[in-house]
């Protein structure tokens, strides 16, 4: 569901203004500060539009987790501004970050090479999180994609997967709550449909300014 909350962080993006929005949606520059307002309503045929000038459904994939696999991100080999984008099929509400599985120890579940999105911030405490599959950063830095087990005290807990011996008695530094999970054909699928609305917009762009 798109609300003006959305609207609102989308502008703060760089180089995101609400006359650009405004051009993208194909309305007076006026417009968009009447729906931040609440004196206009969004229409459904101007939804797509603003989602992708905003570039809601987009989610940066800041790294690898470790499923097996340990992730150790000061040896990690990737960019301040992460490894590349997922575009979602809808737009996110809240600020998420995106990690590309590495390794079979969550197997059938997760799979090398998926994408599982999840919130930037840890939104509830660590005990809410037993029995639960999330992305962890330990507090001695390593990342994984683990199920979360409370461990023999307040403080530790025990990581346990599918297909590998579990790793006991560490303590988290954050956890990651995963709220989408992308398979990797999916994710493919959904590049390949960006990249063709690209090109589509591109050459839309060029046929307009010939007529100009």
């Amino acid at each position: 569901m798109l609300d003006i909350r959305m609207i609102e962080r989308g502008l703060e993006k760089p180089g995101k203004t609400k006359g650009g929005l405004a051009t993208a949606m194909g309305v007076r520059p006026g417009a968009v500060s009447e729906i931040l307002s609440g004196l206009r309503l969004i229409k459904a045929s101007e939804i797509a539009a603003i989602i992708d000038y905003l570039e809601l459904n987009s989610v940066p994939i800041m790294g690898r987790v470790g499923a097996g696999a340990a992730i150790e991100p000061e040896h990690e080999q990737v960019p301040p501004e992460g490894l590349g984008e997922v575009q979602l099929p809808f737009p996110i509400s809240e600020e998420t970050i995106a990690f590309e599985v590495a390794g079979d120890s969550m197997l059938p579940k997760y799979e090398n090479g998926d994408v599982i999105v999840v919130y930037r911030e840890q939104r509830h405490p660590l005990a809410s999180f037993y029995g639960e599959e999330a992305a962890v950063r330990l507090k001695t830095g390593e990342r994984y994609l683990k199920t979360i087990e409370r461990g023999k005290s307040p403080s530790l807990v025990n990581l346990t997967s599918f297909n590998a011996k579990p790793i006991n008695g560490v303590k988290l530094e954050w956890i990651g709550e995963i709220c989408v999970t992308l398979p990797r054909g999916q994710i493919e699928r959904l590049r390949a449909k960006a990249t063709a609305r690209t090109r589509k917009a591109a050459k839309t762009h060029a046929g307009r300014a010939q007529e100009q």
